[in-house]
């Protein structure tokens, strides 16, 4: 499929789009905590949001209903934000997408509610590593398997599992564009890298080795099969001839 390259003006929107996730994250950090509901933090994103002069994108595509996907422990992501209050140690995920006129950025990232058990921060702590080693793969003339190949690396040494039904893509004027960006994947391999893309690179691990998920009954909401924790994290990347350029921080 045909690749929409960004110019240097293009990726600056995505840029401006990706400030404001940006900020909008920095919030969420001190609005998950135990006692709130993730669909309290939804309501407080979507007016971020509107003030910025922005838009939840996620909101209305393909239905889904809220400006987040929010989703607790178990839960990996597309979860739906519930009024259920958060309980110390909880594991959130918090995924949302900003349109600023007409340009998209996507971010995601895993919060504790409180302090989180040993076994969930260390899970938190190396998918977070993986994600940024994966960015330093994401260079004109790398391919999409350099950088699944060391987001799947990663998790194989930490004894984890890779959710690879769930990908990284391309984005801009539309939420998912071409290539698609796995979470795994054979160095030297796949659509090589070129200046002017704009993808997302979103490592999904699980606690459990499997990756295996499930739909739950909603239909949107994704869970890991054998119970465990899931936690994602996602930064919307530009590739540069000076190198990946972090749009979403």
């Amino acid at each position: 499929m045909r690749i929409n390259l960004k110019s240097k003006e293009e990726m600056a929107y995505i840029r401006e789009a990706g400030a404001i996730a940006a900020a909008c994250h920095r919030q969420i950090e001190q609005w998950v905590r135990p006692g709130a509901t993730t669909l309290e933090i939804d309501e407080r994103v979507e007016e971020f949001l509107r003030q910025a002069g922005a838009y939840p994108e996620q909101k209305g595509h393909k239905g889904f209903p809220f400006a987040t996907c929010a989703s607790v422990n178990h839960q990996i992501c597309h979860g739906f934000p519930k009024p259920v209050p958060l309980k110390a140690g909880d594991i959130v995920k918090i995924d949302l997408v900003v349109n600023k006129n007409g340009w998209l950025a996507d971010r995601g990232w895993t919060y504790a509610a409180g302090t989180p058990c040993k076994e969930a921060a260390r899970l938190m702590e190396h998918t977070q590593a993986a994600l940024f080693a994966g960015i330093q793969q994401a260079r004109v003339g790398q391919t999409i398997g350099d950088i699944g190949y060391i987001l799947e690396s990663a998790a194989q040494k930490g004894g984890y599992g890779v959710v690879k039904m769930l990908v990284g893509h391309g984005i801009g004027q539309q939420l998912h564009e071409p290539p698609d960006i796995p979470s795994f994947g054979t160095p030297g391999k796949g659509r090589r890298l070129k200046e002017g893309m704009v993808i997302t690179i979103e490592p999904v691990f699980t606690l459990g080795p499997t990756g295996a998920v499930l739909w739950e009954e909603d239909g949107w909401t994704i869970s890991a099969a054998d119970g465990t924790l899931g936690v994602q994290y996602e930064h919307t990347i530009g590739i540069t001839k000076g190198g990946p350029l972090i749009l979403t921080e």
